[in-house]
C-alpha cells in the first residue's frame, strides 16, 4: 500500500486550491471564512515543502507559475472527485434544498458562521451555499436565491424583510485615544482618519454625523475594501470606524475596540440587515432561513 504520509495537509491544499481557482489570496479567504493571512501562510507551507513556487506575487495580484498550473488542475479534480462523492451519499435530492445566499463576508464572518451549526441542526434538509461579496448580488435576476443586505430596505425590483436592526457608534482602539487624546465632542473626531468600507450606498457616517451634530467636510477619509479590513484597521490603531454592534460584540467585551463617545449611539429603526428575496411566495426553504434568521437575531442581541 502507498503511503499517505508524503501528502501535504488538506488545509494547505484547500488554500490552494482555492486561490489558484480564483487567483486571488482575498476571495478564497472569504470563500473559506478565514483571514488572507492564513491563506497566504498555508501556501507558503505547502511552497517550502514542495520545493517550488507556485504563484507569482505581483503588486495586487497572483498568477500561477506553470509548475503552479499542472498541479492546481490535479489538486482540483482530486478536490471535485471528493465534492461528487460526499453529494452520491448524501441524501436523495428530492428531499433535500439549496439556497444560494449573498451576503458580505464581514456579516458572514463575524455573525452568520458561528450560528450556522444551529441552522443546521434545526433544518437538517436545507443546505445553505453562502456567497460573499462586497456587491450586491442580483436576487430579481437568479444569481442567488436570496441575499442578507446591510442598509435601510430600499433595493428595487425585490422584497425586503427587515431582520434585525444595528446599533451604530464611533470606536477604535484604546491606544489611540488614551491619555488627554479622547475626543469629547463629535467635532473632536476630526483628529483622526475616518475608515469607511464600500457600498453602493454609503451611509452610515453621514447619518450619525447628522444625528450627532458633526460636519464631515474636513473629515480626512480613509477608504478601504470591506468591513473586516475596517475593523482590523481600526483594531490597529489606524482610525476611526463605524461600528456595527452585531458585527464587534466580541472585540468590545475583549476590549480590543472602545467607543470613543459612548453617549453618541445611533439607534435607527431602519438601519440594520435585510432579508431580500425575489417578488412573490418566497420558497419553503427560504422562509425557514428567514424565521431562524428573524429568531436567532431577536434573542442574541448584539
Amino acid at each position: 500500500m502507498r503511503s499517505t504520509r508524503s501528502l501535504p495537509a488538506l488545509v494547505s491544499l484547500r488554500a490552494f486550491e482555492a486561490a489558484a481557482r480564483r487567483l486571488s489570496f482575498s476571495l478564497a479567504a472569504q470563500e473559506l471564512f478565514v483571514t488572507q493571512s492564513a491563506i497566504s501562510h498555508h501556501i507558503q507551507r505547502l511552497e517550502a515543502e514542495l520545493g517550488i513556487a507556485l504563484f507569482e506575487r505581483r503588486t495586487r495580484a497572483v498568477a500561477l507559475t506553470p509548475a503552479g498550473q499542472t498541479y492546481f488542475e490535479h489538486v482540483h479534480t482530486a478536490f471535485e472527485l471528493l465534492r461528487k462523492g460526499t453529494d452520491v451519499i448524501r441524501a436523495p435530492a428530492a428531499t433535500r434544498s439549496t439556497l444560494k445566499v449573498g451576503l458580505l463576508a464581514s456579516f458572514a464572518t463575524r455573525w452568520l458562521a458561528p450560528r450556522l451549526p444551529d441552522f443546521a441542526a434545526e433544518h437538517p434538509g436545507i443546505d445553505l451555499q453562502l456567497q460573499p461579496d462586497i456587491g450586491l448580488a442580483d436576487v430579481a435576476g437568479g444569481e442567488v436565491d436570496v441575499a442578507i443586505r446591510y442598509g435601510r430596505g430600499a433595493w428595487p425590483g425585490v422584497k425586503s424583510r427587515l431582520l434585525m436592526t444595528e446599533r451604530l457608534s464611533v470606536v477604535c482602539a484604546p491606544a489611540l485615544i488614551a491619555d488627554r487624546r479622547r475626543p469629547r465632542t463629535p467635532a473632536d473626531l476630526l483628529r483622526h482618519p475616518i475608515l469607511t468600507s464600500h457600498a453602493q450606498q454609503p451611509f452610515e457616517w453621514d447619518a450619525w454625523a447628522r444625528r450627532f451634530g458633526m460636519d464631515l467636510g474636513p473629515a480626512q477619509t480613509v477608504h478601504l475594501h470591506d468591513y473586516n479590513i475596517v475593523i482590523e484597521a481600526a483594531i490597529a490603531g489606524q482610525g476611526l470606524a463605524m461600528g456595527r454592534h452585531r458585527l464587534i460584540a466580541s472585540f468590545l467585551a475583549s476590549g480590543a475596540l472602545v467607543e470613543v463617545l459612548p453617549d453618541a449611539v445611533l439607534d435607527d429603526p431602519r438601519i440594520g440587515w435585510w432579508f431580500v428575496t425575489p417578488r412573490g411566495t418566497p420558497s419553503a426553504a427560504a422562509q425557514a432561513l428567514h424565521d431562524w434568521l428573524k429568531e436567532t437575531g431577536s434573542t442574541s442581541g448584539a
